[in-house]
């Protein structure tokens, strides 16, 4: 049974005279099961899960990777029957946006052709993985101050306008809601304060991505001086005595 189409919405924002036309996407079957997704975890009871994103190529020997299973660890030691699905974006890479992912993001279902479909399938995915979960471990090495680009292609098929947000008469509105997210940071040198502070830009922006999807419930650890001489030994060590659940 085809559900009925809702009719677009637009929305017209007014921001120092200029003015910003944003389309919704029609709520079409597949976007309303995306929804009910989220709604179906809400009415879970049972067994919490944790879906744990790994954007590290560097395996075993990965400081983030180290320090997210120990955030996990802890979680199912106070929830030992949580279940932990793991995404390992550095073995399946998401691709980044290119035009047949938007023409996508854009189409109505019933218009889709086999290229659509193919191109929004990541999306689906990556959405009804988060929408599932109630605890999400992001691991997030610093490269050249910002995150891996596997994980900035995650987050843009992630943000997608009236599923995992929506603008309203007060602005944007996030529609993940309900979930705890862990943020493991691994980086070579001190960014947590000091002279090189301004140049994370790992942090504030992961932050602000999973706030904006309505993930507000956020904590950070941080394992840093991995390539400072007298911080490298202990920088994990320190790290994990400081996980706070």
């Amino acid at each position: 049974m085809a559900y009925p189409k809702l009719l677009r919405l637009i929305i017209r924002f007014i921001f120092n005279e200029t003015y910003f036309l944003i389309l919704h996407q029609d709520l079409d079957q597949e976007n309303i099961a995306l929804l009910s997704s989220q709604s179906d975890h809400k009415n879970r009871k049972n067994m919490s899960k944790i879906l744990s994103v790994i954007s590290s190529p560097r395996g075993e020997a990965s400081n983030s990777i180290k320090l997210a299973n120990a955030i996990i660890d802890q979680l199912k030691a106070q929830d030992p029957g949580a279940v932990v699905v793991v995404k390992d974006l550095a073995k399946s890479p998401f691709p980044h946006l290119e035009e047949a992912h938007l023409n996508a993001f854009f189409t109505p279902i019933e218009q889709h052709t086999e290229e659509n479909k193919a191109a929004i399938s990541h999306s689906n995915q990556a959405i009804k993985e988060i929408m599932d979960a109630d605890v999400i471990v992001i691991g997030a090495p610093m490269y050249n101050f910002g995150i891996p680009s596997v994980l900035k292609a995650w987050f843009d098929h992630i943000g997608r306008a009236g599923i995992t947000f929506k603008y309203g008469a007060n602005g944007p509105e996030g529609l993940v809601t309900g979930k705890k997210a862990y943020i493991a940071v691994a980086t070579g040198g001190v960014y947590s304060s000091g002279p090189a502070a301004g140049y994370d830009f790992v942090v504030p922006y992961v932050k602000a991505f999973l706030g904006f999807i309505g993930i507000t419930d956020v904590t950070v650890v941080r394992a840093e001086g991995f390539a400072v001489a007298d911080l490298q030994e202990t920088a994990l060590d320190k790290a994990i005595d400081s996980i706070v659940l």
